[in-house]
């Protein structure tokens, strides 16, 4: 559930990202996000995937800088899936649409759903203060459940100066267990970023604290809840959380990080704790059980109406309009007038874009095996309107427009 700055999404590459503003609260107050925006009016007709076009975005990632990269699309008329390139640089193992990988802040959304879960079993309120639940942990009152689920806390990400060097900052970590504890206290040795409520800025801290109100609320490690609300309800044979394990067992696709520096080998970075990141994005998954993820989560199996509309309640994350959070979701706007909901991950050797319809009848995993590598993530988010959009007229524009790793909105830092 994301190093230089892997940065979240952006729509197109040639769009800026802006923050948006609200209004400070008082003390002890919840400040209420601007209005949502409704999505795009649907379609009257769905659209076959276009899967050449889905190809052609898979090449694009290869052409980029990642050895490899798969989609796997799901709709009327079934699954179809697409793997280009290599997922073992050594061994030249072909890229196979079945591999699991290391899914980053995807991670994010099955957190989301575990503590909206608890919501539901009043066990706690989105806009009660964190510290009424975790005392003492943040220096603020104010901040709330909702802002640590909407990336509205303020909260520093800790992983902008881990991975400020991204190869160095990367082994650094590497083999190394944290305590939830220890990366709080990373965030909170840096400046806020915001009042609580005034801003959207992605921070990985905030799927931490999540991960220990699950934690504290269940009285059990995030995996068991993973894998007794979600995983085993839905049947996921390939998706777990093995923190602090470092193996990603059975077929799999390797991961690889582009250095900082230009020409530099490429590094592998399949083996890892992730323990910097854990219920933040240390999810292991393949593209088929992201299909089914996505598409029961808006379908409606794994939390009430009233619960999935709270959680489908987006404010924007940029000036286009097109880029939308919720809580532990996002919404991208496409050309063709489709919504779509879901995340993206970056981890070190992966990129991952998982997202469906609102109503949960399409859906689109995709993923390539590399990361420190913006380009290749752009042309990865290049999937997305092929998909679920279809063929259209190729023109300058369309060819381009694609979702990239935006600075304001990322799982890690990337630079190249």
């Amino acid at each position: 559930m994301s190093l230089s700055p892997h940065r979240r999404l952006t729509v197109s590459t040639t769009l800026l990202a802006a923050l948006v503003g609200g209004l400070v609260p008082a003390a002890g107050a919840y400040a209420a996000p601007a209005p949502a925006t409704p999505a795009a009016a649907p379609r009257t007709t769905t659209p076959a995937p276009d899967l050449d076009g889905v190809v052609a975005a898979l090449n694009s990632a290869m052409a980029n800088g990642a050895p490899g990269a798969l989609a796997r699309f799901t709709g009327p008329d079934g699954a179809k899936s697409r793997a280009v390139g290599v997922r073992d640089r050594v061994s030249g193992a072909a890229m196979d649409a079945k591999a699991r990988f290391r899914i980053g802040s995807v991670t994010k959304t099955f957190s989301s759903v575990v503590l909206l879960q608890l919501v539901q079993e009043k066990k706690l309120e989105l806009d009660a203060p964190v510290n009424s639940y975790l005392p003492g942990l943040l220096p603020d009152d104010r901040i709330t459940v909702r802002h640590l689920m909407t990336h509205r806390s303020g909260l520093a990400d800790y992983t902008e100066k881990m991975f400020a060097q991204t190869v160095p900052g990367f082994e650094a970590v590497r083999n190394r267990q944290f305590s939830y504890q220890e990366l709080v206290d990373l965030s909170l040795a840096e400046p806020r970023t915001t009042q609580p409520g005034v801003a959207y800025k992605y921070s990985n801290t905030n799927f931490v604290v999540v991960g220990m109100l699950i934690e504290k609320l269940t009285g059990n490690p995030v995996a068991k809840e993973y894998d007794r609300r979600i995983i085993k309800k839905l049947g996921l044979r390939n998706t777990s959380y093995v923190h602090p394990q470092t193996e990603i067992k059975g077929l799999h696709a390797r991961g690889y990080l582009h250095p900082d520096e230009a020409g530099a080998p490429l590094v592998d970075s399949t083996e890892q704790t992730v323990s910097w990141g854990q219920s933040a994005g240390a999810m292991i998954s393949n593209a088929a059980d992201l299909n089914t993820f996505v598409k029961s989560l808006l379908g409606g199996k794994l939390l009430k109406p009233e619960m999935l509309d709270a959680m489908t309640t987006v404010t924007p994350t940029d000036a286009t309009n097109t880029r939308h959070y919720g809580l532990g979701l996002r919404r991208y706007d496409l050309s063709c007038g489709t919504s779509v909901y879901g995340h993206t991950g970056t981890v070190q050797g992966f990129y991952t874009y998982a997202f469906a319809t609102k109503d949960g009848k399409r859906s689109l995993a995709a993923m390539a095996n590399t990361s420190n590598r913006g380009v290749a993530n752009t042309a990865l988010g290049g999937v997305l309107e092929p998909a679920f959009c279809g063929k259209k007229a190729p023109t300058a524009r369309s060819a381009a427009r694609g979702f990239s790793v935006n600075p304001a909105e990322a799982d890690l830092p990337e630079r190249r």
